[in-house]
């Protein structure tokens, strides 16, 4: 059977992998790399860097593959009652095109014959381990998992995957601001930008934000939390900014938007706290 493994590769800093990371690499044949295009092909190359550094050769010393996958352009409205189907829609391409991947790829274990051969005596000369790098923690904010679940629903093609999990970048924000996430017997809310404009969250004081790519937390200057704010956490473009809304909103904003012009791109994250 076709084996993928799901790694999180942390923040974007290459010696954020953990051990068990870099085992699953050294072991992996072929590695399946997203290309979101000309515009962020910093996110290509820094797989390319974190594969140099960690991946070696696989077992047998084989070598490694590289398959590049072109990520689809969303298609449908960016908010509003749309957007879960705009995600949707962007999901099943995404699985269209992960799926041909891996059927194209990937040995099932297979011999010319239809029978399996475990030994390896007939099988075909093609490789059966995969491996799709995840930024940060493929159980937080990430489509993969869902999306390989969705191919194995179709029946198209069979694999096993184990997930690997990796330094978020919310743990890396909160380390590199010197912040815990949580205070004594209070909760931690992580939602979204959208979210987030429409009202501060029921029942919580901690709230950590994920890609609010219209500076949503100027809805709430009246209340005027402490923030700390960061963008490319973990690499060396890296920007940090704490301090009371009030005073540091409008530095954070120029920030973004001088950043975002210089790459074409940004992936920021914050936690807002109240008193």
């Amino acid at each position: 059977m076709r084996k993928i493994y799901v790694i999180g590769i942390g923040a974007g800093d290459p010696d954020q992998l953990t051990v068990q990371a870099v085992r699953a690499l050294q072991g992996v044949d072929v590695f399946f790399l997203v290309d979101k295009g000309a515009e962020k092909s910093d996110l290509i190359g820094l797989r390319h860097e974190i594969l140099r550094r960690h991946a070696g050769g696989s077992s047998g010393g084989r070598g490694y593959r590289q398959v590049e996958i072109r990520d689809p352009e969303r298609e449908g409205p960016a908010d509003g009652a749309g957007y879960p189907g705009t995600v949707d829609d962007w999901r099943s391409r995404r699985a269209a095109l992960y799926e041909r991947a891996i059927i194209d790829e990937l040995s099932d274990g297979e011999g010319p014959d239809g029978n399996e051969h475990p030994d390896g005596n007939g099988a075909p000369d093609r490789d059966s381990t995969g491996a799709f790098l995840v930024w940060g923690d493929p159980s937080l904010y990430d489509s993969t998992l869902a999306i390989l679940e969705e191919i194995l629903a179709r029946g198209s093609v069979r694999f096993e995957y184990e997930v690997i999990p990796g330094i978020s970048s919310v743990s890396a924000l909160a380390a590199r601001h010197r912040v815990g996430l949580t205070r004594v017997g209070r909760p931690v809310q992580i939602t979204t930008g959208r979210r987030l404009a429409e009202g501060w969250p029921d029942g919580v004081d901690d709230v950590v934000v994920m890609l609010d790519a219209h500076q949503s937390f100027r809805h709430h200057l009246a209340a005027d939390p402490v923030i700390h704010w960061g963008a490319y956490v973990g690499t060396e473009d890296e920007i940090l900014v704490s301090g009371r809304l009030s005073e540091v909103a409008d530095r954070i904003g120029e920030s973004r938007s001088e950043a975002r012009a210089r790459k074409g791109w940004i992936m920021d994250t914050y936690l807002l706290r109240r008193d």
